[in-house]
């Protein structure tokens, strides 16, 4: 079902957890919907470059079979990650922080200048705060 031009349900719910039902309630689809849509603001900032989401919303079981917060954004379907082909997760934190986008945090996840990898997660809020941080071995700190 798509929620967008280019953003469907399937893969905003997609987990590799499949013993758990990742079905979202109705305001969890309501977020997603805005999500998606702001996600095509981010795919409009990057030029049309395929946005390859890995992770959205995450019921409570898959929230907690990958070991993240009950207060993370996606058990509520306001958070993506994601990676763009050709582009690495610095590159995207700062199109998307360029772009003037109304995210509430974006985070360059777990990247590695050296041996690459990592993604970048954004989330939504009503009032955003622009957050941007870095996430990796060395602990959490602003995005600069």
């Amino acid at each position: 079902m798509n929620l967008t031009e280019h953003f469907t349900l399937e893969e905003l719910t997609a987990t590799s957890h499949r013993q758990f039902d990742n079905t979202p309630n109705d305001a969890e689809m309501a977020n997603l919907v805005l999500l998606a849509e702001f996600l095509e603001q981010v795919k409009a900032a990057l030029d049309g470059k395929p946005v390859m989401i890995s992770s959205g919303f995450r019921c409570k079981a898959v929230n907690d079979s990958v070991g993240s917060r009950d207060s993370s954004q996606h058990r509520i379907g306001a958070a993506a990650d994601f990676k763009v082909p050709g582009m690495t997760p610095d590159q995207v934190v700062r199109t998307i922080i360029e772009a003037d986008l109304p995210f509430d945090q974006i985070i360059r996840e777990f990247s590695d200048p050296v041996n690459g990898g990592g993604w970048t997660h954004v989330s939504i809020a009503d009032k955003p705060r622009r957050q941007a941080l870095i996430i990796d071995k060395q602990g959490t700190r602003p995005f600069a």
